[in-house]
């Protein structure tokens, strides 16, 4: 091996090996069960971030575990066509290479450009997956548009529209004006902002008075622009300051329209003036207003957010009212929304009808593609029915057929699900799956696979001219059909009936309903057993936190704190590091600040980790908690894991390598082994932490699992066991080495089989160099049984009399460093308090004494025997004396042991405390009580000792 670890020079060749040699594909045999992971479709427009990283570290880890459990294993790659975003990408390019807008291509030909552009440059987060070492089956990759998946998504609109669970309304939508679509809630950025809130006075009709004498009503609004909407003016119906203008009228300012005073709990009595103004079309609180008081909705706005000529009036039902007048004054008619406010508010001011202007905080809705602010519309769109889908998707989780970690998500799930509104599925853009549906010249709407089924389907001959919808529908559609699409659906195909339902989905928390609950909705729906029974998705829904920066701030490119996890693989220096976060801003100001702080944090640049050591971190950070904080120095700390990984590897293959290891070419054992207590004590702890490490995975702690790798890995493996078989190493017999070396080369060929699921190169490079040692057969270890725990193997009384003997090293090493003594001096150590078991682990284990203590006699003191002047420390009952004359400073000596003493007091008093409380005494089971009392009777045994010892000092200082 080469003599440094440089993750550089592995990582992608042994990448790209893997993938050619097919190591990621379903081996075909099922007698251990199948397993299936569907990765959550990343956009293809998207580059890999830290939220990736992390998810797709843990769906990896899950893979290569279960694929070393001997399971017939797929983890289901693929990229989602994302809708607006590509849309937008590619409207930029055309723009700036050609002049030219969407509209001067057509549809056909701008479709054509998408396409173009994806198989040019949609594959950047597939490439970066690589990265990753993600064992996904690349020759299986799927995309939302590809043939199949438009398939599946024809047929699953058709058969809602059949089932009458897909509709076409006129509703309140979220609606961006810049991109002419709506948009869903989740690519709503909500920010605070500091606003007006306006007061008006709304003349009362018919001469009627308020309570105390007013003709008029005053409202308070954010939005002013909207009051040309109003439909009526709400009050709580048990404000008696309203009670008599309840069903009676005012007189809408500027555009003179009479709506009445209605009653409705919605209302917040304490709030403002107690009086709402409710425009229906152009609020979402109003609109579910509007529909239980059937109000007209007058629609002002047009799809750019300008004034329109004359409202649109809408009845609840979604049809157009006709009797209604919608006129609005001329002189507002194509004014931009923004302008139109200000225009209202001067024009009401002038009327007398404006009262005070009061600063007020609110949140305004963005669009996070356009970054423009959004605007609810009425407008026409496809809807799925959803409640009837939810009430058995709710079920699935109630009865356990899919359980969420942690479990308290299912709380989250089931509330949205309760409360679920019908799905706008359809989006006014060209790039997406078009809507199935086509329409005569009258309006009439058929819906089909194609135009061919549809003339089939209800009889219409050529004469009838047809026009297909120019929406498509929403991406989440499409990704809702994941888990069953891209397996073949709607054939019944092999792999669906393999590998479906999957084992585990992993995600984020904040797609829990748009994503997580539109799938369980859709495949059992669509999919069932053979006994009918709907499908779940998926048996798992693992919820992982969110990577925020150290200080605990969400990461985004505004704030420039974002990490890209392949500077961290790779290493970067500062200066592209401050070009990367400052490049494209707009902002002058903004890009200094975040230069400065990059500066300071990142003063050398980031050095590279690899892949690994990422890997390693992420997993160790993977607990139960929502959000994570990055810590750059565990990364630090876990590419030195690699480092220590690669020595101790060295070691054992420079020590074995050549030699007589007891294993012939067959991996069974040659010649006699004689196991020293080291060897039976690695092994029994290895099992231990197999076992311990397959219970974490179980139950998807990856943190604890993480934890456990290292803690084996390093302060077991290689701090404790490779020191303790230098002795043999040094001076042991032939069956003595065989055994030493037959335990080497296992354990660490064990080992990296353990750790491969986390961290994939490492572990590969390290296993094909021990394994012919071993007698291993096999190309790669990915394809290697996972390590089983042999409750055979684990020697109890080995493990006992080795921490044993660890103990006895540590507390010489221990009081070396107290007193200043050099490792390599020899000292003399005194032993009171020896039992019979303690006697015999001396005599059996000096070796190690002698080396790695560097003792030079163990004397034993039987009851009576006086001790000199020593530092002590305490393995169980026996006490390990080191004398001190010549070795220590007496005033420093006398400090320290008035340190332990102080803090053995403390102890004492707080405990005596606690057993004096006869409430506690009382209240607390007599165990809890036993083990106080057992406590204190330790800390009182300790301040005997070391008072004793400190009058040894003064005897020794005389």
């Amino acid at each position: 091996m080469e003599k440094t670890y440089h993750p550089q020079s592995i990582e992608q060749s042994l990448y790209q090996n893997w993938e050619e040699q097919g190591y990621f594909k379903p081996q075909g045999e099922q007698s251990q069960g199948n397993y299936c992971i569907m990765i959550p479709p990343p956009n293809v427009t998207g580059s890999l971030h830290m939220g990736h990283a992390f998810q797709d570290t843990i769906m990896d880890t899950l893979t290569r575990y279960q694929r070393m459990k001997g399971k017939n294993t797929l983890w289901q790659v693929g990229t989602d066509h994302a809708g607006i975003a590509t849309q937008m990408l590619v409207e930029r390019k055309v723009a700036a290479e050609e002049g030219k807008t969407r509209h001067d291509l057509g549809r056909e030909n701008f479709i054509d450009r998408i396409w173009d552009w994806k198989a040019q440059s949609g594959g950047t987060i597939t490439k970066q997956l690589r990265r990753l070492g993600a064992s996904v089956d690349w020759d299986r990759e799927r995309f939302t548009m590809d043939e199949g998946m438009s398939a599946a998504v024809q047929e699953v609109f058709v058969r809602l529209y059949d089932d009458e669970l897909i509709y076409r309304g006129k509703r309140l939508v979220n609606w961006d004006p810049a991109l002419h679509t709506a948009i869903s809630d989740l690519e709503v950025e909500n920010k605070e902002k500091q606003g007006s809130m306006w007061h008006f006075r709304y003349p009362l009709a018919d001469g009627a008075l308020t309570a105390d004498g007013k003709d008029y009503l005053e409202i308070a609004t954010t939005r002013p622009e909207t009051m040309l909407g109003d439909s009526a003016v709400a009050v709580h119906p048990e404000d008696e300051r309203y009670q008599s203008l309840i069903g009676k009228f005012i007189l809408l300012p500027i555009v003179n329209r009479r709506i009445p005073i209605i009653c409705d709990d919605y209302v917040d009595m304490a709030f403002g003036t107690g009086c709402v103004k409710i425009t229906p079309a152009h609020d979402f609180n109003d609109y579910e207003v509007g529909k239980r008081h059937l109000l007209p909705m007058f629609n002002i706005l047009t799809f750019d957010a300008a004034i329109r000529p004359m409202a649109e009036v809408i009845n609840t039902d979604g049809s157009n009212n006709t009797q209604l007048d919608g006129n609005l004054p001329e002189r507002y008619a194509g004014l931009d929304r923004f302008k139109a406010r200000s225009a209202i508010i001067e024009e009401l001011e002038t009327l007398g009808l404006l009262g005070e202007i009061k600063p007020h905080a609110l949140k305004v809705p963005y669009g996070d593609r356009s970054g423009v602010v959004i605007e609810p519309l009425l407008t026409d769109q496809w809807y799925v029915s959803v409640a009837p889908m939810a009430k058995t998707a709710m079920e699935a989780v109630d009865n356990g057929d899919i359980k969420f970690v942690p479990q308290q998500y299912e709380n989250m799930y089931n509330s949205w699900m309760r409360d679920i509104q019908d799905w706008c599925i359809s989006r006014q853009l060209w790039w997406g799956h078009r809507i199935p549906a086509w329409y005569d010249e009258t309006g009439k709407v058929y819906v089909g696979r194609d135009e061919g089924e549809v003339r089939t389907k209800y009889k219409l001959d050529d004469s009838v001219v047809l026009r297909q919808d120019a929406d498509v529908l929403d991406t989440w559609f499409s990704s809702a059909l994941w888990t069953f699409a891209t397996l073949g659906w709607p054939d019944n195909t092999d792999d669906l009936k393999t590998f479906h339902p999957t084992d585990v989905l992993v995600t984020g928390f904040d797609i829990i309903f748009f994503w997580v609950a539109r799938m369980i909705m859709m495949t059992m729906h669509f999919i069932k057993d053979e006994n009918g029974k709907p499908q779940v998705p998926f048996k798992t829904v693992y919820i992982t936190g969110l990577i925020r920066d150290e200080a605990g701030n969400k990461m985004s490119k505004s704030k420039g704190n974002v990490l890209d996890p392949l500077d961290m693989i790779d290493g970067i220096d500062l200066e592209s590091l401050v070009t990367k976060r400052t490049g494209n801003m707009m902002q002058p100001k903004l890009a200094a600040k975040i230069e400065k702080s990059t500066r300071k944090e990142f003063s050398e640049g980031i050095e590279a980790h690899g892949t690994d050591a990422l890997r390693f971190t992420l997993a160790s950070m993977a607990s139960t908690g929502r959000d994570i904080n990055w810590d750059m120095k565990r990364l630090d700390g876990y590419r030195s894991f690699c480092n220590k990984i690669w020595n101790a590897s060295r070691y054992v293959l420079m020590n074995t390598e050549g030699e007589d290891c007891g294993i012939n070419a067959n991996g069974k054992q040659s010649g006699s082994l004689t196991l020293s207590l080291a060897d039976r004590w690695i092994i029994s702890l290895f099992n231990q932490t197999v076992k311990t490490f397959d219970e974490h995975m179980e139950n998807y702690r990856f943190d604890l699992a993480a934890n456990t790798l290292y803690e084996f890995t390093w302060n077991q493996f290689c701090d404790w066991y490779l020191e303790l078989t230098k002795p043999v190493m040094q001076s042991g017999s032939e069956d003595e080495l065989r055994g030493t070396r037959h335990t080497l080369v296992t354990v660490l060929e064990a080992m990296q089989r353990l750790m491969h699921p986390i961290m994939p190169y490492i572990t590969e490079t390290i296993w094909q160099r021990v394994k012919p040692l071993t007698g291993v057969q096999g190309e790669s270890i990915m394809l290697a049984a996972f390590p089983e725990y042999q409750q055979n193997q684990v020697d109890e009384a080995a493990m006992q009399d080795l921490e044993w003997v660890k103990q006895v090293i540590v507390a010489v090493r221990n009081i070396r460093a107290e007193l200043n003594i050099a490792p390599s001096k020899p000292l003399n150590a005194l032993l009171k308090g020896v039992n019979a078991q303690d006697k015999q682990r001396i005599e059996t284990n000096q070796t190690f004494f002698t080396t790695l203590a560097k003792l030079e006699s163990m004397t034993v003191l039987e009851d009576g025997d006086s001790a000199p002047m020593s530092s002590t420390q305490l393995i169980g009952n026996m006490e390990l004396l080191i004398p001190m004359a010549g070795l220590i400073d007496v005033a420093a000596e006398v400090a320290r042991i008035d340190k332990q003493l102080d803090k053995a007091d403390s102890e004492f008093k707080r405990i005596e405390k606690k057993l004096s409380n006869q409430g506690f005494v009382a209240k607390a089971p007599e165990a809890v009580i036993e083990k106080e009392r057992a406590k204190q009777a330790e800390y009182q045994r300790d301040i005997d000792k070391l008072t004793e010892q400190k009058a040894e000092l003064a005897k020794l200082e005389s």
